[in-house]
């Protein structure tokens, strides 16, 4: 059994598992399945990719180094200050696929996630949100002095 074939047996058997407990709907399992929105290779596709272009608003920020010392293993959140927050992406400019993760925000739940993103040189690191159907967006540039996407 290859590597990809027994990563795909495993996520379809977690995902079967979170149907089976009612943890994540149906719906949801299939959305997260779809990838063909992270494999865009600009900025611009990224943001087709999840709706359009997004406003700039103070309500939306982005955490994260002003230097990182290591590409590999940048440390990188958005916040979302907007009422009705339901989905949070964040985007890596310059890497080779921009779109590095989304994060789908229940109702009643803090519009605040971390992660730990690779970006193979200093960029911007873009915060885009959608709240009560429109997208918002915030950015902040990270100086990268190791590069982690093979510099």
């Amino acid at each position: 059994m290859n590597s990809s074939r027994r990563t795909a047996i495993k996520s379809t058997g977690a995902f079967a598992s979170l149907i089976a407990l009612g943890l994540v709907t149906q719906s949801q399992a299939q959305a997260a399945v779809d990838h063909a929105s992270f494999q865009v290779k600009t900025l611009e596709d990224a943001l087709k990719a999840i709706g359009g272009t997004a406003a700039a608003s103070d309500q939306v920020s982005v955490v994260s180094p002003d230097i990182a010392e290591n590409g590999a293993v940048v440390p990188v959140g958005a916040t979302s200050k907007l009422p009705n927050t339901t989905e949070m992406y964040l985007i890596v400019e310059k890497n080779p696929t921009p779109l590095s993760c989304a994060f789908m925000i229940p109702a009643g739940t803090a519009a605040d996630v971390q992660t730990r993103l690779k970006m193979g040189q200093s960029t911007n690191v873009v915060a885009v949100v959608k709240a009560d159907g429109k997208l918002f967006s915030a950015s902040k540039e990270t100086k990268v002095t190791l590069g982690g996407c093979g510099g």
